[in-house]
């Protein structure tokens, strides 16, 4: 049945994706679980496809814009998307027990948060030691940042499909980390967003062959997201990163610590 409150929520985590690249599971997956009472397994699998279709409104203003790296969007791919499947695949295995796989998902989404958070509140000094490293030693770096953002993108394939955090927050520092002279604030952003989407419809797409899709949630969740993903995406070269970043990092930190004391 429709829910304004979850549509108030896809709203807002619409405008944090289409401003920062950032909130599609690290926002929405907690959200679902600790304040709607959704089982974890349901809440990521419907967040991945949530985030796919969420991300693809925002993909269309940055692709008119030009603010997209398809090279560094195809790098990161060519590691997720095989991780994806192989966790996929895990969770098949695993999947006779869901108090297991809840628990698991669980522990899981928590660690991320915490990860995800430090990586914000160290954005500015990670893409800073990138720059320098570019700067010290510039063609070992160029050597370095193709097969560097093929692991990192296998990293990110794994625990997207788990906990469906880490293609939006973690992509952006990896990114800033890796190409610090080459993507602009706006091109990150684009270039994340870009990336998030086969991810996130592969790594779905296992969740679905699982039966772990709320199609009603997603649907009122998307009511509410794609207008807001459509408002934040224009006005992402406009949005003051120095507010937005500590804010969302402190929100994640606090909801991580959370979701581990009660595991």
């Amino acid at each position: 049945m429709f829910d304004p409150a979850v549509m108030t929520a896809g709203l807002l985590v619409g405008l944090m994706v289409g401003l920062t690249g950032i909130g599609g599971g690290a926002l929405m997956t907690p959200i679902l679980v600790l304040l709607f009472g959704f089982a974890p397994k349901t809440a990521v699998g419907t967040d991945l496809f949530f985030a796919a279709i969420t991300k693809m409104a925002g993909v269309t203003v940055h692709g008119r814009r030009g603010t997209i790296d398809w090279q560094v969007c195809r790098r990161l791919a060519a590691g997720s998307l095989p991780a994806a499947v192989l966790t996929s695949a895990a969770l098949h295995y695993v999947g006779r027990d869901a108090l297991t796989v809840n628990t698991l998902i669980m522990q899981a989404l928590g660690v991320m948060l915490l990860i995800t958070a430090i990586g914000l509140i160290f954005k500015k000094s990670l893409h800073e030691i990138g720059r320098n490293f570019r700067i010290g030693d510039a063609e070992l770096f160029k050597r370095l940042q193709a097969p560097l953002t093929v692991f990192a993108g296998l990293f990110l394939g794994v625990v997207v499909t788990l906990t469906s955090v880490g293609a939006g927050a973690l992509g952006t520092v990896i990114m800033l980390y890796l190409y610090p002279l080459r993507l602009t604030p706006a091109k990150v952003v684009g270039t994340d967003l870009a990336h998030a989407i086969p991810l996130a419809l592969v790594a779905g797409s296992g969740h679905l062959l699982g039966g772990n899709i709320n199609v009603a949630l997603l649907l009122t969740l998307l009511s509410g997201s794609i207008p807001g993903v459509l408002i934040g995406s224009w006005f992402s070269a406009r949005a003051s990163d120095a507010v937005l970043r500590p804010v969302l990092a402190l929100l994640l930190l606090l909801t991580g610590i959370k979701i581990l004391s009660g595991c």
